[in-house]
């Protein structure tokens, strides 16, 4: 398969290095700020591109990638609130996209982990539930979109928390609210926490990213999945048929 890369920074980098440890696949072209913005005439020799660039270009990307009728992998996150452009942008090119707010393997285990633990919380005991997420000085949005999805999962399985607040609090949580805190400091490469506490005792849930390798071969196996579909995908719909 032949890969075209957006985006050479940590983790654009780190897929670089998995692709050429792998030796399955063969990158063509690599598009960053340095090198001028996208590489057309690359983009349009690559069976999927992955981007891995910043939310600010991430639509751009989106729509010149599916105007040269290639698939994508969009590792890119803080767009979300304009999926549905994206769909439509998808489905008129009829190409295919894969989107995830995370993909390393570890993280995925880790979502199937917090869903599973809020709903048996949620039944058993005096439980409140809150998130923390911490990430190196250079991450570009906050919260992040790991942390929005933990979110998500979360009120799907505690019935008693309808609302998330990502902010700061200068009031008394209502009942109802899950509040997932975000930390930027440091070269962490990602740390997402999901803590269930009752008067009895805590329950703490971790997921600790070591390094980008995991992001970067999650990215390749959503490659190896999109080539060939049409539409949009999440990268749930892969783990889900493992």
């Amino acid at each position: 398969m032949k890969i075209a890369l957006i985006g050479h920074g940590n983790t654009g980098s780190q897929i670089e290095k998995v692709i050429l440890e792998g030796g399955a696949h063969q990158i063509v072209s690599v598009s960053t700020k340095s090198t001028g913005g996208l590489d057309i005439e690359g983009i349009k020799n690559a069976d999927v591109v992955i981007d891995f660039s910043s939310p600010e270009i991430a639509i751009e990307n989106i729509k010149t990638v599916s105007s040269l009728g290639k698939n994508i992998v969009m590792g890119t996150t803080g767009w979300y609130e304009r999926l549905e452009e994206v769909r439509q942008i998808v489905d008129e090119a009829g190409i295919g996209l894969i989107y995830g707010q995370n993909f390393g393997i570890g993280a995925n285990i880790f979502f199937k982990l917090v869903s599973y633990a809020a709903k048996l919380a949620s039944k058993f005991g005096d439980f409140d539930v809150y998130g923390l997420e911490v990430h190196h000085t250079g991450k570009k949005d906050s919260p992040s979109g790991t942390a929005l999805k933990i979110s998500e999962q979360i009120l799907e399985n505690f019935p008693s928390k309808t609302t998330v607040q990502t902010e700061k609090l200068d009031r008394k949580i209502e009942k109802d609210e899950l509040h997932f805190g975000s930390v930027r400091g440091g070269r962490n490469p990602g740390m997402h926490q999901v803590v269930f506490d009752s008067e009895a005792d805590s329950i703490t849930l971790t997921d600790q990213a070591h390094s980008r390798k995991g992001f970067a071969q999650g990215a390749v196996l959503a490659a190896e999945f999109i080539v060939g579909k049409k539409g949009m995908h999440s990268f749930d719909e892969l783990f889900d048929a493992r």
